[in-house]
């Protein structure tokens, strides 16, 4: 009887792994039709359920993995901070703003060869920025909603009133972006790669300059099973885009990447040239 028990669990155990490998490993060589179930997607390859501790699980390097999210050093806010209020200032002015900067983050992704391409490996540029504190999110989302028909210069206004209280509004171990052309015909190369292997690393064109090593997890607008946060994360991200950029006609997949580690990377500095800060 316990040789049967034992058997019994043993095959239990075979199933989820196979079940568990069967989830992430997708063939190469298409354009990822096979990561959706219709017009949605779930990201098999993040486990975000300890998010609220500030942990997250992911399937890299061939196993499943905690991380544990990092804060911002104060340094980098400074510096995020700083070039984010004067880019507001500038436009106020009628001034373009620079591509250079905090806003523009140039992000590396690997895991998918797309069927166009014999490499895996891609960089791209992503427009990012703060997600607000779970405890804010919604205050925010209504601030937003309340605000956005009025005046691009008194919307200008609010944006700089939210930098200028940062460390109390935003979770300060995240970032956020969209993926605005990934579709279930054709995937861009960020997506395929995040969807199998969540890595991603942010770069910056500035000095000083950082990088970010993060887990990114994708949510689509239109999953079922999507919490409460994650719901409000994705109104967030995109109401944010459209005060600024104008309304769309759709709402966008939401990407947080969630901070591990964050790395000096300033030219001519004994602390810099890609020491790692934190944690």
């Amino acid at each position: 009887m316990k040789i049967i028990k034992l058997v019994v669990i043993l095959i239990v155990l075979f199933s989820i792994q196979l079940l568990a490998k069967e989830k992430i490993e997708i063939e190469d060589g298409h354009y990822g039709e096979a990561f959706w179930d219709g017009n949605t997607f779930v990201q098999r390859c993040v486990d975000a359920s300890k998010l609220d501790e500030n942990k997250i699980s992911a399937f890299v390097d061939g196993e499943w993995q905690e991380f544990e999210l990092t804060n911002f050093p104060e340094i980098f806010m400074s510096w995020n901070i700083k070039e984010r209020l004067a880019t507001l200032e500038e436009i106020t002015k009628g001034e373009r703003p620079n591509l250079e900067g905090p806003h523009n983050a140039i992000v590396a992704t690997y895991g998918y060869r797309r069927e166009d391409s014999r490499f895996r490996v891609n960089n791209a540029i992503k427009g990012c920025g703060f997600l607000p504190k779970r405890e804010k999110i919604k205050e925010i989302n209504r601030m937003l909603a309340e605000t956005d028909t009025l005046h691009f210069m008194k919307k200008l206004e609010i944006l700089t009133g939210m930098y200028e209280k940062a460390d109390s509004l935003f979770d300060l171990n995240k970032q956020i972006s969209l993926e605005l052309y990934a579709n279930p015909k054709r995937g861009t190369q960020t997506f395929l790669n995040q969807m199998t292997n969540p890595t991603s690393v942010f770069v910056y064109m500035a000095i000083p300059t950082f990088k970010l090593k993060t887990i990114a997890y994708l949510l689509h607008p239109e999953n079922p099973d999507l919490n409460d946060y994650e719901r409000d994360v994705i109104e967030y991200i995109n109401s944010i885009h459209s005060y600024f950029h104008g309304e769309f006609s759709q709402e966008f997949i939401a990407v947080i990447y969630n901070v591990i580690e964050v790395y000096n990377s300033s030219p001519g500095n004994n602390n810099g040239r890609g020491t790692l800060i934190v944690p």
